[in-house]
């Protein structure tokens, strides 16, 4: 009498492969969420660049002083995207990007937030005065604003530094 041979799995190698799938669903899920509101958050940053590029410019090249708040002709206080609720800046070039539409503790519910790119004079990091004129921008600044998004949802380049 010739034995068969087994075929297939047995229900024990199933619920093993069923087990390392859940746990590997488990770790993925948070870690890819992380990931959509840090993309999404991306968006917000890049909203700013345009004023970024703008302020530049003008503190490089003004002869007396610096624009007034909000009038450095990149501002805009009504939705630019699905993200991005407001763009502003202050008279010492501090742009402050709202968002909008993004969680930004992880929850859901608490949606939105502000990000400030902050232009600084030297490699101190101390931000331009009214009548800082003709000067360079040593370099940006960029962080949560004063509704802060949590640092983890930022982009690397946007963690404070």
């Amino acid at each position: 009498m010739k034995r068969s041979m087994q075929q297939g799995f047995t229900l024990i190698e199933l619920m093993i492969v069923v087990a390392i799938i859940g746990i590997l669903a488990a770790v993925a899920l948070p870690a890819y969420q992380d990931y959509t509101v840090r993309a999404k958050n991306s968006e917000v940053i890049l909203a700013a660049s345009g004023c970024r590029t703008s302020i530049t410019e003008t503190i490089q090249s003004a002869a007396v002083s610096l624009p007034a708040d909000n009038g450095w002709g990149c501002e805009s206080s009504v939705p630019t995207s699905q993200y991005v609720a407001s763009v502003a800046t202050t008279s010492t070039g501090v742009i402050t990007v709202t968002s909008q539409n993004i969680p930004n503790t992880g929850n859901p519910v608490t949606t939105g937030g502000t990000v400030q790119l902050i232009p600084t004079k030297d490699s101190a990091g101390a931000q331009f005065a009214n009548s800082d004129v003709s000067l360079t921008v040593y370099k940006w600044t960029c962080g949560g604003g004063t509704t802060s998004i949590t640092p983890k949802f930022l982009p690397g380049s946007c963690r404070g530094n």
